[in-house]
């Protein structure tokens, strides 16, 4: 079983480049460099006004998603949460993963 974690971020469109540039830079250093991070995706809704921006992150348990809490490439990240509305978070223990 994995620990899936859903943030939800609202965007104004001339918020959107800035913020999905720190995005990217959370979640390719979370995959790369997080032992228990398997999965990290930044999902984006243009289409809602304002742009609905989701993450979908699968980490080993709770316990490797509260070391990502930690992490220096998080702490870069949360200085651009300024350009957003933050939305609900969403927590889910992932129960079935085909292969």
């Amino acid at each position: 079983m994995s620990y899936v974690v859903l943030p939800e971020f609202l965007v104004e469109a001339q918020n959107l480049d800035a913020f999905l540039k720190a995005a990217r830079d959370d979640a390719e250093c979370s995959v790369a460099q997080e032992q228990g991070c398997r999965q990290f995706d930044v999902i984006v809704d243009r289409e809602a006004s304002p742009i609905k921006v989701m993450f979908y992150e699968i980490y080993d348990d709770r316990a490797a998603f509260e070391r990502h809490l930690e992490t220096p490439h998080l702490a870069r990240f949360r200085a651009h949460l300024g350009l957003v509305k933050e939305g609900p978070v969403m927590f889910f223990d992932r129960v079935v993963a085909p292969q």
